[in-house]
This record gives C-alpha cells, sequence and structure tokens, in this order.
C-alpha cells in the first residue's frame, strides 16, 4: 500500500523524522519496501502563468512565452512542452534553482533566442513520473506563490508491505492507529458528522446471498455535477498513492477507500432499474465490466443487480453499463460488507486484481460502511454538489461478526515476553490501538474493534504488546536448562532399525507427498474414508492420502518409466482417514517391488520378483520382533487391488497387520503396470513391537528329533499346521521345521504332504524314545482333529 506521508501526518501526531518513522514502522510488522522523497529542493520555483506565446522563429516545436511570475514583469522563457500555451497556469523555475538531478537553471539562449528560467514538468519537479508535458495547475492557483508551499511539499510516498492478517492498516485511519500506539500520542478522527438529508429519491435494497452479504447501505446522491475536478489537495494525495486521478465521483470513492481502507462504488442512478438486489449469481451469467471485458459467472460469485440486469461484482469491479459519465447527474452510492470467504479468489478468477477485491478477500471492518458512506457524501456534496437523499440499510445481523473480549494474563505476558511489560504501558498501547479496555485481578480484559480480524486468542494479544513495545527492546537469551537423554525402550523398534533392515535387504527409501490425487485414490478404490482438503494446491492433490501404496507405486511407475528396470522402493510414514473428527493418523510402512528379484549377476539365473520374494522380506522384519510364532498369513479378505490367487492377508495374534501380493490385474493394468509388481503393507505399530530378550539357562539334557509326513487337505495352511503341533506339544516342542511338500502321484487329489522335523527337548531330564513316541503321537492326534491329516506310512 502505497500513501502520502503528509497524509499520515495530518490523521496523526508523529514527533519523529521520517527516518524514525520508517523504521518504527518496519519493527512493528509493517515492512516498509520503498520510500520516494517528493518535491525536495524546489527552492526557487513558483506559481507562473503563461500570458503570451508565440512561435519560436528558429525551431517548429519550441515555443517562446511571456510568463507572469508574480514579480510585476514579464519573463520570456523558451518552452517545447506541447501543452504550453496562454492562460494556464505551471510551475516555473526561476533563474539560481536547482531542480533534482543537480540541473541548475541559468538565463541562456535557445537557438538564438534567450530563456529566463524553464517552465517544468512533474517529472522535471520530482514528484510525478509524467514528463508528457508541463504540469497545469489549477486556474486558481496564486500566482508568484512558492510551489511547494502551495503543493504541500517536501512530502514522500511511502509503501508499505502489508501481510494479510493485516487488512486494518489498508487505510490510513487504521495505520493511524498503529502509528499512534508506536509514538504515544493520539488519532485525529477523519470526517464529519452525518450529511444533510435534502432528498427524497432513494432505492430499495434486498438482501439475497445470505452470509456472504450481510450489510449493504445505499444513497442517492441528486443533481451532482459529474464534469467537476477534483480539488488539488484530494488529487494530489491520490497521486502520492499510486492512484490517477480520474473525476471528482471517481476520485472520492477512491479517497475514501484509502483514508479509511473501506471500498466504494458509485452507479449512474439513471441507468439502474426499480431494486437492487445484492445476490448470487446465476450459471453462465454475463456482465461487461469497467474494463470493458466480458465475465462469465457462475453462483459462486456475488453480484449486484437490480430488477433487470447484473450491474457489478461484488467486492471485485463494477459493470460499464452503470458508470458513471460526465453525463450522470444522480449517483447512487453503495458502501457494502462482504463475508472474505465470498470474495477470495474471484477476482483472480476473472484475470483480475483490484484494490477492492485486495481489502475484500482479506477482510473489511464490517462497522465502517456508515462512516464511509458518509465520508463519501461529505465530500461529494463539498465538491460535486447536488442533495443527499436517505441512506438505505440492509443487514442480516446474524451474519454480522462480533468479538468477544479476549483475556489477557499478566504473568502470561511476562512468561512468554521474559520481560516485564509495565502495566500503565500495557493499557495504553490497547487504548492507543483502538480496543476496548478493562483491567481485571490478573489482567486485562481485551475487546477488539471490528476491523481487527488477527486477535482471536491471548497469543495475539502478546503479540501486539510486543510489536508495539519493541521486539528490539526485548533481550535476548541463550536457552538454559539440561537436556534429559530419553532411552529407548528395549521393547520396541525404532522406525529408523526398520529402515535399515529394509535398505541391508536392498530396498531404497522413498519420500511421496501426502496429497494423492481423488482419481487415483478411486482407481484404488481406497476413497472410502478419505479426507479432502479444504484448499488443495491443485486438483491433482486435493486428498489426504489413505494408503502409502499409492503414492509409492507412483514412484515406481515414475521409475520405470525413465528406464529403470528393477525398482525397489519402500516408505515409512503416515496414512489419514475421515473419523468425523480430526483425521486419525495410521503409522504404516509399505513395500513395492518390480523386475528382477536378484541384481544382475552370473551366479544364479535371472527371475521376476514373486510373492514369496516379498514373503522372505516380511519374515525378515518378523524375525526382528522375537516372536513370530504370532504372526500368520492366509488369503481372506483380501483388498479389491491385490491378486485373489497371488495375495495374503498378513495377521499377528489373529488380527489383520497388513497385506502382501501381487497388485490385481484389473489395476495393474489401469496404472499402465506390468504383471511383476508387488506390493506389501503393514501397520506400524505391530511390526515395531518386540518381545524383550531374555536370558536363560543353558540346556543341560540333549534334544531329540523325530520326523513325520501328514497328508492333509491342499487348502489347509501351514500356519495352521504349526499351531496345532505347538498347542498339542506345549514347552517340550523346541522347534518344528518344515522340509518337504509334496503333491501327486500317490496322494489323493486335492491333498497334499508335509514333513516336518520336531525338535523336542525338556529342561529336567533326558527324554526317552517311548516319552519321544508319545509327544510324536500327541502331535499326529491333534493334526487329524484340527487339520483332518493323516500320518503318511
Amino acid at each position: 500500500m502505497k500513501f502520502s506521508e503528509n497524509w499520515l501526518r495530518e490523521l496523526v501526531t508523529i514527533d519523529a523524522d521520517r527516518a524514525a518513522l520508517v523504521h518504527a514502522l518496519t519493527m512493528s510488522g509493517l515492512e516498509v519496501e520503498e520510500v520516494t522523497p517528493l518535491g525536495e529542493g524546489l527552492d526557487g520555483v513558483v506559481v507562473a502563468e503563461i500570458v503570451e506565446a508565440a512561435k519560436h522563429p528558429e525551431a517548429d516545436r519550441l515555443q517562446v512565452c511571456k510568463v507572469d511570475a508574480g514579480q510585476g514583469e514579464l519573463l520570456q522563457i523558451v518552452c517545447g512542452a506541447p501543452n504550453a500555451r496562454v492562460g494556464i497556469r505551471v510551475p516555473l523555475a526561476k533563474v539560481g534553482a536547482t531542480l533534482p538531478g543537480n540541473i541548475q537553471i541559468k538565463a541562456a539562449k535557445l537557438r538564438g533566442v534567450e530563456s529566463f528560467g524553464m517552465l517544468c514538468s512533474a517529472k522535471e519537479l520530482g514528484i510525478d513520473a509524467d514528463a508528457s508535458g508541463l504540469l497545469e495547475l489549477p486556474a486558481d492557483a496564486p500566482v508568484g506563490k512558492p510551489l511547494a508551499e502551495y503543493l504541500g511539499l517536501p512530502d514522500a510516498t511511502i509503501e508499505l508491505k502489508i501481510t494479510p492478517n493485516r487488512p486494518d492498516v489498508l487505510g490510513l485511519n487504521g495505520l493511524a492507529h498503529d502509528v499512534a500506539a508506536l509514538f504515544g500520542s493520539r488519532v485525529k478522527p477523519a470526517g464529519s458528522a452525518d450529511a444533510a438529508v435534502g432528498s427524497r429519491l432513494s432505492r430499495p435494497v434486498r438482501l439475497e446471498a445470505g452470509a456472504d452479504a450481510p450489510r449493504y447501505l445505499g444513497r442517492v446522491i441528486e443533481g451532482v455535477d459529474a464534469t467537476a475536478r477534483s480539488p488539488l489537495w484530494l488529487a494530489e494525495r491520490l497521486r502520492r498513492s499510486g492512484i490517477r486521478p480520474i473525476s471528482a465521483i471517481v476520485d472520492i470513492t477512491q479517497y475514501v477507500m484509502l483514508e479509511l481502507g473501506h471500498p466504494l462504488h458509485a452507479f449512474d442512478n439513471d441507468a439502474l432499474s426499480g431494486a437492487i438486489r445484492v445476490r448470487h449469481a446465476d450459471e453462465g451469467e454475463t456482465l461487461k465490466l469497467l474494463d470493458g471485458n466480458d465475465a462469465k459467472l457462475d453462483p459462486s460469485f456475488v453480484v449486484i443487480a437490480d430488477e433487470a440486469r447484473p450491474l457489478a461484482v461484488a467486492g471485485v469491479m463494477g459493470g460499464f453499463e452503470s458508470r458513471v459519465t460526465d453525463s450522470t447527474r444522480d449517483v447512487f452510492l453503495e458502501a457494502a460488507h462482504f463475508a472474505p470467504s465470498a470474495i477470495m479468489g474471484r477476482a483472480r478468477k476473472l484475470g483480475l486484481h483490484t484494490d477492492a477485491s485486495h481489502r475484500y478477500e482479506r477482510g473489511v471492518d464490517p462497522a465502517l460502511p456508515r462512516r464511509a458512506m458518509e465520508r463519501a457524501t461529505e465530500l461529494l456534496l463539498q465538491i460535486a454538489g447536488g442533495k443527499a437523499g436517505p441512506v438505505t440499510v440492509a443487514e442480516r445481523l446474524d451474519d454480522l461478526r462480533e468479538h468477544a473480549p479476549v483475556p489477557l494474563r499478566q504473568a502470561r505476558l511476562r512468561r512468554v515476553l521474559g520481560i516485564e511489560v509495565p502495566a500503565a504501558e500495557v493499557t495504553r498501547i490497547f487504548t492507543a490501538l483502538g480496543t476496548g479496555v478493562v483491567e481485571t485481578a490478573d489482567g486485562w480484559r481485551i475487546t477488539p474493534p471490528s476491523s481487527r480480524f488477527d486477535i482471536e486468542r491471548e497469543e495475539d494479544l502478546i503479540e501486539e504488546v510486543a510489536r508495539i513495545h519493541g521486539y528490539e527492546r526485548i533481550p535476548t537469551h541463550a536457552p538454559a536448562g539440561e537436556i534429559a537423554l530419553r532411552a529407548e525402550p528395549e521393547a520396541r523398534l525404532t522406525e529408523m532399525a526398520l529402515r535399515d533392515q529394509l535398505a541391508a535387504r536392498g530396498y531404497y527409501e522413498a519420500v511421496t507427498l501426502s496429497f494423492v490425487s481423488a482419481d487415483l485414490l478411486k482407481t484404488w478404490q481406497l476413497d472410502r474414508d478419505w479426507v479432502p482438503l479444504a484448499n488443495p494446491l491443485s486438483a491433482d492433490l486435493a486428498v489426504m492420502r489413505t494408503s502409502l501404496l499409492p503414492g509409492l507405486v507412483e514412484a515406481l511407475r515414475h521409475n520405470r518409466a525413465r528406464q529403470q528396470e528393477r525398482v525397489r522402493l519402500f516408505e515409512v510414514a503416515r496414512s489419514f482417514h475421515a473419523t468425523g473428527g480430526a483425521p486419525d493418523e495410521v503409522g504404516r510402512v509399505a513395500v513395492v517391488a518390480s523386475g528382477s528379484a536378484r541384481a544382475e549377476q552370473w551366479g544364479e539365473a535371472s527371475r521376476t520378483v514373486d510373492f514369496f520374494d516379498l514373503k522372505g522380506d516380511l519374515d525378515a522384519l518378523i524375525g526382528h520382533t522375537g516372536e513370530p510364532e504370532r504372526w500368520s498369513v492366509d488369503a481372506e479378505d483380501l483388498p479389491s487391488w491385490l491378486h485373489p490367487g497371488r495375495g495374503a492377508r498378513v495377521l499377528r495374534d489373529g488380527r489383520p497387520a497388513g497385506f502382501l501380493g501381487a497388485l490385481h490385474p484389473a489395476l495393474a493394468k489401469a496404472l499402465d503396470l506390468g504383471p511383476d509388481v508387488h506390493v506389501m503393507e503393514l501397520a506400524l505399530e505391530p511390526i515395531l513391537s518386540r518381545r524383550l530378550p531374555s536370558a536363560g539357562r543353558v540346556p543341560r539334557f540333549p534334544a531329540v528329533r523325530r520326523d513325520i509326513a501328514v497328508e492333509l487337505p491342499e487348502e489347509i495352511a501351514w500356519s495352521a499346521v504349526e499351531a496345532a503341533v505347538r498347542g498339542a506339544l506345549g514347552d517340550v516342542l523346541k522347534e518344528v521345521r518344515l522340509f518337504d511338500r509334496y503333491a501327486g502321484k500317490g496322494i489323493d487329489e486335492g491333498r497334499k504332504s508335509l514333513a516336518m522335523g520336531l525338535i523336542l527337548q525338556d529342561a529336567s531330564r533326558t527324554l526317552t524314545d517311548d516319552d519321544a513316541d508319545a509327544r510324536v503321537a500327541d502331535a499326529v492326534g491333534a493334526l487329524e482333529r484340527s487339520c483332518k491329516a493323516r500320518l503318511r506310512g
């Protein structure tokens, strides 16, 4: 935001020079990006009037002018400006003056004609970038008066970089409150009392956009002079704020926006039909804007309309057909409050960025419309004449935000800042900022003004004290205290240890985004409990992932598209699931593999990775838990993305802990992948918990081994066989080893033969042959009962 330094000093007393003001603003969080001095060193430049102008005898583009500089005689000046003509009043740099850029003004001869001074453009004076011609002054500018005194110079344009949370300082009145707090002064209120009503003309207003437009004020001002020019003081303030003056009516709306921070708009009242309707746009509705472009609208836009057509895009730009022109006689002036969410992004959607949208999408004080309306009316009546009609007010009070008091504890303030700020200073700061301050037993109760959208909690109040009191006054201390080293629990593996194990098995760690495409989750059929983002970075990153596999497989596909034939990736991260409240975060470890099972080498024939390679990786991870007997796999309840014949469910203590196997062929085809892509995803907590290692006595008695072969149905899994044997033999069974599987000749169809070795050992005595035979019989009996097995001869 740009503004005139002199204008700010009129609103608030600043007992400091420009450098101190700029430093204080920056240190308070209102970063000063640029300071442009204006009109310095204009001694010897006065207001003059051209009373004669004749063509130069030796140059087509030069004129010989006779200029009245208020000294009782006419000065002869040779001028080449295209707008030099009789009757205009312009700046004159007299002989001896020094202009910006160290330009010395001396008497000279130009093409043989003497010239005693220089008529100046705004650029030559250092007050504007316009160098197209002489700076034309108003017709009533006093001839002979020093130009600096007449224009209120010297001055400076100060440009601030305003953060999005401070829309209240996008008007000089709001900025003045911060400056008053910084320099211990008071704000001088702008404007005066309500304008006298001299006309009965009015126009009804209907609010039809709900909470998006909760307040709208309108007023008809009858009989204005649309051709009136803005007075010099107003035009100069606009120009020094980076706005080119256009006409009195438009300039006044711009001026009030800069002064109070509230955008206004003026319509030609004769171009309106019936009541004003504040509504949402219809689908496909179009409006020709002030810049001449057609805006295609949809129901996400709020429009100002009459009974026949839309008139303006609310909070963005007015319409071309209802604009104020030189023939306008009656003006309908609007001042409204729109919810920031209703304006945010709408200007960008139309390829625009306007001063109004910049303010509305950050938040404009809902209490300002009446004040802005009266201030604009006052200026219009003074400059363009006319009679003001009554103000029509339409509002939805339930949709207007009200600030609740926020408590600030003195002890909390002292603890956070690390210094003691006197209570009187805290009260002064908040009073100067325009808040309501009530002292309490333990601190203060602060009621933020309606313009401060950024004050909601105690921490916000502490920030206000810190930035106004001065960050530089808060001493820097090194942190003190001892940091205790936390011992890692032995009953839990660390995530780093898990990463080390996977890396040791040839996998590379990948880090994928937590945001994925909604279409990708739908392709995987993992969209049941997803968490959509309120403000996604793009359409391809619109939801939180419900599994690590979609993103990890996309990384695999990306690598394979770049000639990487053997890809092995893993990731340890979180997935996110909607639970009705805050999203539920679940730790997971995921693995993807494709290509050759082994890296290229000569020791064995090349083969493609398969289910059992991933099963081996799973067994390696399970082995580090120290409790492999608690883990098992089966083929029940497989997800739709897993191959039904080459996939398995992973269980711990009988409860699902993950899945592994090949991708379903339909999914692999949809993702443009081959049939060799295998994946595994496990819940993180089960794989990290482990049994504490414990020391035991070295066995004093030897172990006995008995081998048996049993025939059983094909569908019986090894995990069921192992569980039956362990359950039957208890602590005597130290290990069971599966060393052969056979199906074919000699075995009934639909059955298989499993050969296993039983390692038996008793801690109290040596087992005899009879003991071993009895234990084998127990194991065979259990297998017959639970697994429909029979002992092979």
